[in-house]
């Protein structure tokens, strides 16, 4: 049976090249970076060369990257770091609706410590409308936070736009980038951030690594106590392999994204075209102008999520109903219920995220699976026969 892994924007495959660096570093260079001996320095020259790699990537200075152990704790210390280091001024803070949990969540934190937090709508393609945010902003606002892509339906935010605001205004802006950094462009000068959280799985690194870009003369307190790692800003002994594979999954997709987008783009167009052709009452999650090139997300109306994709893993495909980090949940997306999509049609969401192994013959395998799952599973489906354009004769 054919294999077919949809579901990068849960994790990625760690590419070879990246393996045996993280390997060497596992086995080979095993020293502690701060230790003074050659095993130590060995250890260290390794950090060093990865924040470069790191930096260059994201358009940044070298001593503006503090290695984190993922996008969550990236997340979690910039939301709660910037707060708390500016309390002074004020206590209002900014994010949307349709955050990961590691945004969201730690904003829900702040606000039983004291804070005020505004949670902007977004319209019904996921996207935050600039009035809303402006309406928004007060002279108590220090901290904005609004993720670049979202996690399910891969829209792209306008953070440039929105980076030009707080930066007029003197407001601590933050965006959460994992799904975006190695999908398409992330230059933190033009997106005009002042925090950035990035993560070395979604672009075939290795897990429990990452990264927050500090600009420059911003303020940021600590979330952790404890040695002098990271310029005192980020204590523990620093996961090198992990360091050395996320610098390396980093040098290659700076040289790969261009071609990586365009054949991307092309096999997700194929899929979304293929899916609406074949089967009715099909509808695309998402904008279709402003998303990035991997991201697939459809409600199939009048079944469940859940058996859609266990029927398609009986078939060899790997695909997602929404956020990784949330399975195992009954409730629908946050996402898709922001976009004002009615629960019950939330409920039939399925992503599919493509990855740089993907072939034409993997949608083709997709495209001749998938009808067949759908008819069967919607001939059990009394909604189906109740509501569907089909059996309405439509």
């Amino acid at each position: 049976m054919r294999k077919v892994y949809l579901d990068h924007s849960a994790t990625t495959p760690v590419r070879p090249e990246v393996a045996e660096i993280v390997n060497t570093y596992l086995t080979t260079h095993f020293g502690n970076p701060s230790s003074i001996h050659s095993f130590g320095r060995e250890a260290k020259k390794a950090v060093d060369i990865a924040r470069e790699q790191v930096a260059t990537f994201l358009g940044a200075k070298t001593d503006e990257i503090f290695f984190t152990s993922g996008g969550t704790e990236a997340d979690n210390w910039a939301i709660v770091g910037s707060a708390y280091a500016n309390k002074e001024k004020g206590k209002h803070l900014i994010t949307s609706s349709i955050e990961h949990h590691a945004v969201l969540d730690t904003f829900k934190s702040l606000e039983k410590q004291g804070f005020n937090v505004t949670y902007l709508p977004v319209n019904n393609e996921g996207l935050v409308q600039i009035e809303d945010f402006k309406a928004a902003l007060t002279e108590d606002t220090i901290l904005v936070s609004i993720m670049h892509v979202n996690n399910e339906v891969g829209t792209i935010q306008p953070i440039a736009e929105i980076g030009n605001i707080t930066r007029e205004r003197g407001i601590i802006f933050h965006t959460d980038a994992v799904q975006s950094v190695g999908k398409i462009p992330v230059d933190v000068n033009q997106l005009k951030v002042d925090l950035l959280s990035a993560s070395s799985h979604k672009i075939y690194g290795p897990k429990g690594i990452g990264c927050l870009y500090i600009r420059k003369g911003v303020q940021l307190n600590p979330l952790l106590f404890g040695g002098g790692q990271e310029r005192k800003r980020r204590p523990g002994t620093e996961n090198v392999p992990g360091i050395a594979g996320f610098g390396k999954a980093c040098e290659l997709a700076r040289v790969e994204l261009g071609d990586e987008m365009s054949k991307l783009t092309s096999l997700r167009d194929k899929l979304i075209e293929g899916i609406m052709q074949k089967i009715p009452d099909i509808q695309l999650n998402g904008s279709k102008k402003d998303r990035i090139p991997n991201n697939v997300n459809i409600s199939v109306k009048h079944i469940e999520g859940e058996s859609l994709l266990l029927s398609l893993d009986m078939q060899g495909i790997a695909a997602s109903s929404g956020s990784a980090c949330t399975s195992g949940s009954l409730d629908p997306s946050h996402v898709l219920l922001a976009m004002g999509i009615p629960h019950e049609i939330a409920h039939g969401s399925l992503r599919m995220t493509l990855g740089r192994e993907n072939t034409e013959e993997d949608i083709n395998y997709v495209l001749d699976v998938l009808p067949s799952i759908v008819e069967r599973l919607r001939a059990m489906s009394p909604l189906y026969q109740a509501n569907s354009s089909e059996s309405k004769g439509e």
